[in-house]
């Protein structure tokens, strides 16, 4: 495979970037502040790390203009260097080739779509109905299940499960594990037993999303289980059957929402946070991780909850205080009356 290499200054008018220093340096990959060498790019988004600017060896180093001055070496000054950085990173990611056709291995129905130039790989199971658009990869043991589409050139990596009725937008990539279109925890309790209801909707998601690695979506119940254009997803995240996702929305690991809830655009869940079903949240609403979201969220903004880590010492006193919270309450209210009819 060949050497991918580029000049600073390519680098900057490539990117709209403004170079101080050496602009002939030639860049062949990306490394940390600490670890990167002369042929390498590094970059400064996190003041934290400011300390090891100073003693960088890498070629070039990506940062607002009041790092300069700390900088050793050459720079390319960027308003964001985080989202400069994931631009110029992106021109060093090696992909390995996928071949169009389908492997000799993969099962397709007689029924199912396919373009000539898909690639879909060994023991792939494509259903009745399915449509696979123009330029999509099929990693290995993927199942594509009935009346589901693949929207041209998005990639499901591995072990991707489409259940039924779900329809992918283009450039969606999907993570290894992630199953989309599964039952909806939908029950009725009927006297002394579950009845299970029928989940008769299915799931849409838009161009540019990205799913992680073991995650699940549940389709709809009735009508379909949603996520907008660009809504990013982690490892291990349980979207339930119903859910509404706005565009640009991003989830970390372990994050849950639970059915019929409506996430705005623009909003942040934290890992291992939850939402309860049927509430609703305004776009561009952050919730920090492990809290749990109760009741609806009308205005944007940061929101948490949840005790902070402590010693353990001082959590079970606390701990221990919270059990008599109302009883203090109640005397503080007592407490302040008397002292009002004074």
């Amino acid at each position: 495979m060949s050497a991918i290499n580029h000049t600073v200054a390519a680098l900057a008018e490539r990117f709209a970037l403004t170079v101080k220093g050496d602009g002939t340096r030639v860049i062949d990959g990306v490394g940390t502040l600490a670890g990167a060498t002369p042929s390498q790019l590094s970059f400064l988004s996190n003041s934290k790390y400011t300390t090891q600017l100073a003693a960088t060896r890498a070629g070039v180093v990506v940062l607002r203009e009041e790092n300069l001055p700390d900088c050793p070496g050459s720079a390319l000054i960027a308003k964001d260097p985080y989202v400069a950085y994931a631009q110029i990173a992106a021109l060093f990611e090696r992909l390995p080739a996928a071949p169009s056709g389908i492997h000799p291995t993969a099962v397709v129905a007689a029924s199912a779509r396919i373009s000539a130039s898909a690639s879909i790989g060994p023991c792939c199971v494509i259903e009745d109905g399915a449509v696979i658009e123009d330029g999509v990869i099929l990693g290995p043991h993927c199942i594509v299940g009935e009346h589901c589409t693949v929207g041209a050139q998005s990639r499901l990596v591995a072990r991707v499960t489409l259940v039924t009725r779900v329809t992918l937008g283009r450039r969606v990539l999907v993570h290894p594990g992630a199953v989309i279109g599964s039952d909806g925890f939908g029950l009725a309790f009927d006297k002394d037993h579950w009845i299970k209801l029928p989940q008769l909707g299915g799931v849409r998601i838009g161009d540019d999303c990205e799913i992680g690695a073991n995650t699940t979506i549940d389709r709809g119940a009735l009508d379909d289980t949603v996520l907008e254009e660009d809504v990013r997803l982690d490892n291990q995240i349980q979207i339930a059957h119903n859910v509404y996702v706005g565009a640009h929305t991003a989830m970390a690991g372990c994050a849950a929402v639970a059915g019929s809830a409506k996430i705005g655009r623009y909003c942040m869940i934290g890992g291992n946070a939850g939402v309860l079903g049927h509430l609703e949240l305004a776009d561009r609403v952050t919730i920090t991780a492990k809290s749990l979201v109760t009741h609806s969220i009308r205005e944007p903004g940061e929101y948490s909850s949840g005790v902070p880590l402590q010693d353990n010492r001082q959590w079970r006193k606390n701990a221990a205080r919270f059990k008599h919270l109302d009883e203090y309450a109640r005397r503080l209210s007592a407490l302040e009356k008397d002292s009002n009819n004074e």
